[in-house]
């Protein structure tokens, strides 16, 4: 295929998305479940003082304190709150999408492939929008990381520094972890202690390792969650991935799926001659 045909298909594809997108918006109110977000906000500003309080001082002078095979061990996992381990992947699989001739797919086929992108766009709405609003704040807030407790302290504020040395509050990493475990906690409500384990777990070595204080893990981790769960309001609205919510949270589409399955018929409406009309059908 010619350079030019692979960029007008992806072209078309994208200006599709969009349209979809945009009609989607005019056509459907904004109706959203009754969230009690001050209250969230609240209980997470009150864990991230009681953190402050209780936690950070401890935190800065124990700062090289622990073993050597601990701080490597929590060195390792640490890496897993990096954000390009979300980010990468969903970035290649929007483009694959957006090149694939989709009105050559078969009904299963086409379904596998939405569903991976809208899972992707998920992933980079709630990943990379936290990742975005967390950098802003960090750098605006200008907090000194636990590395240097011994000259700043535990609460030494250098707003707008632009240095890295003051950018530890919110953590970034704990940030990724807190919208990987919002997405998970809306794709797989049932398993959500052992994600709420296995990303906090992650989040925390930002402590050990000396580059965040517990407070900073805590608001982070909060902040990440509260962008997953925005982000899945507004998919839940478009119809891509979850039901409109009538309960307190967006529900997954019963065609919602990421493994290779056969799809019962009576679950998938005929085919379409184009990607638009395919994702109605989704909705």
């Amino acid at each position: 295929m010619s350079a030019v045909a692979l960029y007008r298909r992806s072209l078309g594809n994208f200006l599709d998305t969009i349209a979809i997108v945009k009609r989607r918006f005019a056509a459907r109110p904004a109706r959203y479940p009754e969230i009690a977000w001050s209250v969230w906000a609240l209980a997470w500003a009150l864990l991230a003082a009681a953190a402050f309080l209780g936690l950070d001082s401890a935190a800065g002078r124990m700062r090289g304190e622990w073993s050597p095979g601990f701080v490597h061990f929590t060195d390792f996992f640490t890496d897993f709150g990096l954000g390009g381990w979300y980010l990468i992947p969903a970035a290649l699989c929007l483009v694959a999408a957006n090149l694939t001739d989709w009105r050559r797919l078969s009904r299963q086929t086409r379904l596998f492939v939405y569903n991976w992108t809208c899972f992707a766009f998920l992933v980079l709405c709630a990943v990379g929008l936290s990742g975005l609003a967390v950098n802003l704040l960090k750098y605006g807030i200008g907090r000194a990381r636990p590395l240097y407790f011994d000259s700043f302290g535990v609460l030494s504020l250098h707003p707008f520094a632009m240095d890295a040395r003051f950018a530890g509050f919110p953590s970034g990493h704990a940030t990724t972890m807190g919208a990987v475990f919002g997405i998970l906690l809306l794709l797989f409500p049932r398993r959500w202690h052992t994600a709420l384990a296995v990303t906090a777990c992650i989040a925390s070595t930002r402590v050990f390792v000396g580059a965040h204080y517990p407070s900073d893990t805590v608001a982070g981790f909060g902040l990440g969650l509260a962008f997953a769960i925005v982000s899945g309001l507004v998919f839940a609205r478009l119809g891509f991935i979850f039901q409109r919510p009538s309960s307190t949270r967006p529900v997954p589409k019963r065609t919602f799926r990421l493994r290779w399955s056969s799809v019962p018929k009576d679950r998938i409406a005929p085919a379409r001659r184009s990607r638009e009309q395919l994702s109605a059908d989704q909705s």
